[in-house]
């Protein structure tokens, strides 16, 4: 049932994406902007956690992750260093994700030709 609930979360999302996608003129940088945001609101309202505990892994995959885990990091920050632990915190939790994807991009830059 967890790989259910997981596949229904992440659908919904994409679901509400391409619906926004379709139907606005919103570009896709916008769409994940938003979404990050959102996921970031959920977070702070103690919301996301809730979800995660529901949906699982599958609210743990889209970019609504991101937004929760910048906001997590720099509330747990915040509480030990004050003002100051906002980005600290922000950074601490994403720090993978962002290494990963500047690491993969660089590679990917080295290794393939850009398209005229």
């Amino acid at each position: 049932m967890n790989y259910v609930l997981s596949f229904l979360f992440c659908g919904f999302v994409c679901v509400i994406a391409q619906l926004i996608y379709e139907y606005t003129k919103l570009t896709p940088g916008h769409i994940t902007c938003s979404f990050v945001v959102l996921g970031a609101l959920l977070d702070l309202f103690h919301i996301y956690d809730r979800l995660i505990k529901i949906f699982h892994a599958g609210a743990m995959l889209p970019i609504t992750s991101f937004g929760h885990s910048l906001m997590h990091g720099a509330m747990a920050m915040t509480k030990e260093y004050g003002v100051f632990g906002l980005a600290m915190g922000m950074f601490d939790l994403t720090a993978a994700g962002i290494s990963s994807a500047i690491l993969f991009a660089f590679l990917v830059a080295i290794f393939f030709k850009p398209r005229s």
